[in-house]
């Protein structure tokens, strides 16, 4: 995997030469529609890698070359707010000329990356390396993002979700999933009991939200992201009939559950139960999961 980098006097190619072959990327959808692959780091692993610089013209005169380790959290709507919680800077070359293109190695070995990538509705955490050739009258420099995931230990207790729900004398209902916590390539798996129907129910269906807080006290926004929806039943049930739920994860796109990143943001996840009557009422029930990464991808 590697980049080219132009700038007005030099152009670079960087790339990663940490067992690189057969590593499971992440593509990343821009908003102008346009598709990046990243490569996926753990957290614990080294950013080792080459970096060539190539001079345009007869030579290149600059006063340092160096390539940087960045980790970056970005808040979309408020960038006063952006901040890094990691930089490292390796220096490749002290003052001279460069007359012909060159090599130079560099290992991030002990850099902190516990914090997982992110991209959501108001906040982005990155890592990414720039390489910037410092010259007499300017400088020339080229970021290159890559992804990072941390596998956990599977949860020791993953209790069951049992809940009633109901509105008087018209609705009552019981759902059951089997667990609390799932990996993003996991299935929800359970039952809803109807133990009351007097309304004349349409359809129900089943989604995860995502839940998105940044800032913190009365700086503190928070937004909702409906991730997907599948429909579990169609027509109205009869007292004591019983629907099963199951309900894949996997193209939801899910990360693990954030809990105050760096002191700037965390995510949660619902179970979000919608039922829908003839005349178009919604009635919705929410339950936290707690979602945890056990492989990359």
């Amino acid at each position: 995997m590697n980049f080219l980098g132009f700038g007005n006097s030099a152009s670079f190619v960087l790339k990663f030469t940490s067992a690189i072959r057969g590593r499971p990327t992440k593509k990343i959808k821009h908003e102008d529609g346009g598709v990046e692959e990243l490569v996926i780091f753990q957290g614990h692993e080294p950013i080792q890698g080459e970096v060539t610089v190539i001079p345009k013209g007869k030579k290149l005169e600059h006063v340092g070359i160096k390539v940087e380790l960045i980790g970056q959290i970005e808040m979309l709507h408020d960038p006063s707010r952006n901040s890094e919680f990691t930089s490292l800077v390796s220096e490749l070359d002290s003052p001279g000329l460069l007359y012909n293109e060159k090599t130079y190695g560099f290992n991030f070995a002990n850099v902190p990356k516990q914090y997982e990538s992110y991209r959501g509705l108001n906040v982005r955490l990155r890592y990414f390396l720039r390489v910037t050739v410092t010259k007499p009258y300017g400088t020339s420099t080229k970021e290159h993002e890559f992804w990072v995931q941390n596998v956990q230990p599977e949860p020791e207790i993953n209790n069951s979700i049992k809940m009633e729900v109901g509105i008087e004398e018209c609705l009552h209902i019981e759902f059951e999933y089997q667990k609390s916590k799932y990996h993003p390539n996991e299935a929800v798996v359970g039952k809803i009991y109807f133990m009351l129907v007097r309304i004349k129910i349409k359809y129900m269906e089943l989604g995860i939200m995502r839940r998105e807080s940044t800032g913190t006290g009365d700086n503190m926004v928070t937004d909702s992201d409906k991730l997907t929806k599948f429909e579990i039943m169609d027509g109205c049930p009869v007292r004591g009939e019983a629907i099963p739920v199951r309900l894949f994860l996997s193209d939801s796109n899910l990360t693990p559950t954030y809990e105050n990143v760096n002191n700037q943001f965390s995510v949660r996840y619902f179970l979000n139960l919608v039922l829908v009557d003839q005349e178009e009422r919604s009635y919705f029930k929410q339950q936290e999961i707690t979602v945890w990464r056990k492989d990359l991808g």
